[in-house]
Formats: structure tokens, sequence, C-alpha cells
């Protein structure tokens, strides 16, 4: 089917990061003396390859970040198993030393080049992806452009579409139109998501449901795990993951309420962004709290109340650590972060109000009395008491949240038959060729 017209703002973009290159080149660089890109692998940016492309058919899997990165594993182990190479590209390096250590036999992981058309098209000039699959809702024009002029079929997996984006589309019509129809298929999570982009013109949308649902869980080192075990015994505990910036000080205050009733409690608080430990210290200093933390080589012994694992790659850890969780941006109005890996591994799960990210799935945690909403310091506080107090209520509620996401498996086979008659094409296509 012909695509829509590239529009005057689609066109306007695309010349100008021609023109920006210098720019786009200084801003990595930048990015780079601020931590936030790797410098050695700074070229995988500009879309230079870091490494060979594999022998045979190739299938390109982009992810941003942690999460969408770690939602496609079982696709690419289906895309394996169906005799392809795999190309995984993150822009984030957290999500690059995350999925670096998950990749199977099979599949290579690079950066994701900035979307510049020039970078674009060496990147593609090098990889050739016979197929390209990206994750969530990252539709950048240019890359989105230059695959539909190469003939390689794009599909949209695990697609998402909140309202605030569908609005923001909405605004400029014809250009969303432009760069939706040329998507080959559209997977969404929900039928909410299928629903704006069918309405935002992408011309071929299902619901396959949310690939979350079927990753693994996270894993953990067993000697860390042992160790820590170790070290904390019997006390009780509780984690706090994945908190941000104005929900430190909301944990610190949970402790110090819940001090007097157990004063051997221990408070793992995992921060979402690593670098800010110092932060959580402050809060918990305030509070009067001793902490530690982990990436100084601090230890949760008897003397500290509040163990800071500023740590990448160990929520796997300390989710076995505890039954207890509360999950962060929650609490603020950042819409929340997933509870499908902590109510997997049977942890009952406590979150904020503002979790507009991760809707469905916990409606149908808090409906099955898997997860519960609290608003403040006050009500974690009363939460974590009701259930450190009473061990067989928490357990119910774990059970209850793992039986709550089991009606949700499935998304990776779904996804896998569609895109099923697209392989059978390719093997048609390379047998006649030869």
């Amino acid at each position: 089917m012909k695509a829509p017209p590239l529009t005057a703002p689609l066109r306007a973009y695309r010349y100008g990061l021609y023109l920006g290159e210098p720019a786009l080149t200084g801003l990595l660089a930048w990015r780079a003396r601020r931590g936030k890109e790797d410098p050695g692998r700074l070229s995988e940016r500009r879309g230079l390859p870091g490494r060979a492309r594999p022998v045979g058919r190739l299938v390109w899997m982009h992810g941003a970040s942690v999460g969408e990165a770690l939602s496609l594993v079982g696709l690419i182990d289906g895309m394996i198993a169906r005799g392809f190479s795999v190309l995984v590209t993150t822009g984030t390096k957290s999500a690059a030393d995350l999925i670096g250590r998950r990749l199977p036999a099979g599949a290579v992981h690079q950066y994701v080049p900035l979307d510049a058309p020039r970078w674009i098209g060496r990147f593609l000039d090098h990889w050739r992806p016979d197929l390209a699959l990206v994750a969530e809702s990252e539709i950048w024009p240019n890359t989105l452009i230059a695959l539909h002029e190469r003939g390689i079929p794009l599909l949209l997996v695990n697609g998402r579409m909140s309202e605030r984006s569908f609005r923001g589309w909405g605004r400029t019509p014809r250009t969303a139109e432009a760069l939706l129809a040329r998507i080959a298929i559209c997977l969404a999570q929900t039928q909410a998501d299928a629903e704006r982009f069918a309405r935002l013109g992408a011309p071929r949308v299902s619901v396959a449901g949310n690939l979350k649902y079927d990753s693994d869980v996270p894993p953990a080192n067993g000697q860390q795990l042992a160790h820590l075990r170790d070290i904390i015994g019997d006390r009780p505990v509780w984690v706090a993951a994945s908190t941000h910036a104005g929900e430190d000080a909301i944990v610190a205050r949970t402790h110090a309420a819940l001090k007097e009733r157990w004063p051997r409690l221990l408070t793992v608080i995992v921060p979402r962004h690593p670098h800010r430990a110092g932060e959580v210290a402050e809060c918990g200093a305030a509070e009067g709290l001793r902490s530690t933390q982990r990436s100084r080589g601090g230890r949760p012994h008897g003397a500290v109340e509040l163990y800071i694992a500023d740590t990448l790659g160990e929520l796997g850890l300390f989710y076995r650590l505890a039954s207890l969780v509360f999950l962060g941006g929650s609490l603020v109005p950042h819409g929340g972060q997933n509870p499908i890996e902590p109510t997997r591994l049977r942890a009952a799960v406590l979150h904020g109000p503002h979790v507009h990210n991760f809707t469905e799935v916990y409606r149908a945690l808090d409906e099955a009395g898997g997860a519960r909403t609290v608003a403040d310091a006050g009500e974690l506080a009363s939460a974590l008491d009701g259930l450190l107090g009473d061990r067989p209520r928490a357990a119910a509620m774990a059970r209850a949240g793992e039986a709550a996401l089991r009606p949700f498996e499935g998304a990776v086979d779904r996804t896998l038959a569609v895109l099923d008659p697209f392989i059978a094409q390719m093997t048609v296509t390379a047998m006649s060729a030869s």
C-alpha cells in the first residue's frame, strides 16, 4: 500500500537533521562527559558499526531503555529458533548493560543511532535487516522513512499510545498518518492503545497484549543473595524500588514512623537513578536514620536502618530479599514502575496513585487484592505495619497478585504468530532469488 506523502513538518525535520549533524555530534560528546553515553562506543550513535554483520537472515529489534529492551527477550529467543540472527539496539547505557548480559547466542547488541538521515542510512547499509521490530512507542521519523524506502517491513510490537501522546499527535493528524502508514503492522498492548493508533492512521492494528507479562523474572546472583540473607537474618525487611526524587523522603519518613514498633526494621531503597544515592542518604539523615550505600561496599548489618542499593541490574536480588515491595514513580506524577517482576517473585505490592504508565496491570492487581494503593507516608507506614504484623495476609496478597497476572500471559506467542507470515514470505523470496 502506498504511504501518504511526507508533510512539510516532516520534510523540515528531515533536512534539519541533515544540517544539524555537527550539533548532534556535540550533543553526544556532552552526554558522554556527563556519563550518559558510553565513550568507547560513541561512534555507534552515529551509525558506525561496532562489529560485523552476522551471515544470513537478520531481524533488528529496538527497545529504547531497560523495560522495553527486556520485554523483547522472548521475541529474541523466538526469532533465533526460526533461523534468524538478531540485532538488538538500545538508547541508554543502563539498558545496554542489562540486555548485554541477557542476550542468548545468536544475538548482538549495538547502540541505536540518533535519527539523522545519513547516520540511519549507514547503519542500515551495514546491517541490512530483513525485518525491523520496535517496542512500545519509539517512532523516529527518519528511521521509519528510511526503512519504508528500503522495503524493510517495520512492526511496532508491544505498542503503547497514552491519551496524552494521542492528543499530541492529534494536533498534526496528516503528519501522524504519514508516519504511521509506513508501519507494516502495529501490535498494541490493549484495545485502547489499538484504537488510538488506528484513529491516527496506522493501517493494520491488532491487540497482542503486553510482552512484559511473559518476561523472565530478573536474575539474581545466588552467592550475593545467600550472603545478604545471612547478614539480615530474621530482621523484618521491605524494599522501596525504583524511587524518584520526592519519594526518598517519604520512604525515610515511613521508616521513622515504624521505628518504635519495629526497632529492627530494615528498609532497602533502590533509587531509579543510582547517582541520586547521596540525596537518598540525606533524606535518611534528616529522619535520624543510619544508612549505607551498596556501591561503596556497605552491607545491611544490624546498625543499618536504610540500605541504599545504588547499583544497576540487581533488582532481582532485592525483590528476593523481601516479600513486601513498594514501587516508586507512583507517589510523584511519573506514571509508576512495572509491578510484574516483584509480583512474579511473590511479593505483596504497594504503590501510589500515579500509575498511568501501567494502568491495566495495576487495576488487575488492585482488584484481585495483590496490590494496594497508598497516598502518602502515613498510609504507606500503616499498610506496611499491617503486613509486617500479619505474614499470612502478606503471603495471600502475593498469591492473589500472581493469579491476577496469568490471564494476561501469551503475548510473545501471539506476536510470533503475526511474524510467521513475514518469515514465510522472506523464505519464498529467497528461494525465488536463488
